[in-house]
């Protein structure tokens, strides 16, 4: 694989570790953080250097990576005389990892567009783990020439993409993966807590329709520290909310009709509401169990 100066925008638990698998498989890596302590720690771990702005960070670089918070922390690293776009040369292209709306992939895909920038919107799934064992799976809205030249640098922490269409389709597919995690978690926080109030051993239950078509990522993965009530991990609900916000946005705008998606959205609400918003998603169990524990159980 020929070698690339890229850079790298927002170093969270995701961006981290993805643009130390950049650095590992031998290119050139100019980073920026909002926070410089995390940059800092970064370039004391792995080949690569880290830049006061994300303008600094993209000058020179041939693909510019970027994974932030949201729509607004997405237009804040890539817009005004500081932004990513400012330091990018013509032909160059904006790799956009930030699980956002479709709607300002769209919209920063023209303003590239105009500045001879390509953009490319690749929403990941995988977590934290994924990104640090290099298995995320990678969902691709483009020109199908950009996305191809981008690929064989997504290859080192992938291990699966797609394109699914122009610019924007990343974020709706990203979209559809949450809708399903929303459905699953739920249905499992529902199907333990029946299970203790009904006087089962819930991690036996588990252990036995694991083996069967109940089985999932969710089951394999959160039904123990579920179970335990142990939140203080993984993919914060918090950010899920913001992701089925999107997709409830979006249906509204397509005529989609996403009832389990909107009930599950107000479930976590009430996990924010008993100080949650910082758990991991399979916290949606805790609120049924309040309820008991609100009634005297």
């Amino acid at each position: 694989m020929n070698k690339h100066t890229v850079a790298f925008i927002g170093l969270g638990v995701m961006g981290y570790p993805m643009a130390g698998h950049l650095a590992a498989a031998g290119h050139t890596v100019r980073v920026y953080n909002r926070t410089t302590a995390r940059a800092t720690a970064w370039t004391g771990e792995h080949a690569g250097s880290a830049h006061p702005t994300p303008r600094d960070a993209a000058n020179g670089a041939s693909v510019v990576f970027c994974c932030v918070g949201n729509d607004d922390d997405l237009r804040a690293v890539t817009l005004g005389e500081d932004g990513a776009f400012a330091g990018m040369t013509d032909g160059t292209v904006f790799v956009d990892h930030t699980t956002t709306s479709a709607t300002v992939a769209r919209e920063l895909s023209a303003v590239a567009a105009e500045l001879g920038v390509a953009f490319v919107d690749a929403p990941v799934s995988g977590g934290q783990a994924g990104a640090e064992n290099g298995q995320l799976t990678v969902m691709m809205g483009g020109d199908v020439d950009d996305v191809a030249r981008v690929v064989p640098l997504i290859d080192s922490y992938a291990r699966m993409h797609a394109r699914l269409g122009n610019v924007g389709s990343g974020q709706l597919a990203k979209m559809a993966n949450q809708l399903c995690i929303a459905g699953t978690v739920q249905g499992l926080a529902e199907a333990l807590h029946f299970a203790g109030r009904a006087g089962l051993d819930a991690k036996q239950v588990v252990d036995v329709i694991s083996k069967g078509a109940a089985q999932s990522w969710q089951m394999d993965n959160r039904a123990a520290t579920m179970v335990d009530g142990e939140f203080d991990f993984g993919f914060a609900v918090d950010w899920m909310r913001k992701d089925l916000g999107f997709a409830l946005d979006e249906a509204r705008r397509n005529g989609s009709r996403l009832p389990l998606a909107a009930l599950v959205d107000q479930f976590y609400a009430q996990v924010q509401a008993l100080g949650g918003g910082r758990w991991d998603t399979s916290s949606l169990i805790v609120p049924l169990d309040a309820a008991d524990k609100a009634g005297g159980d």
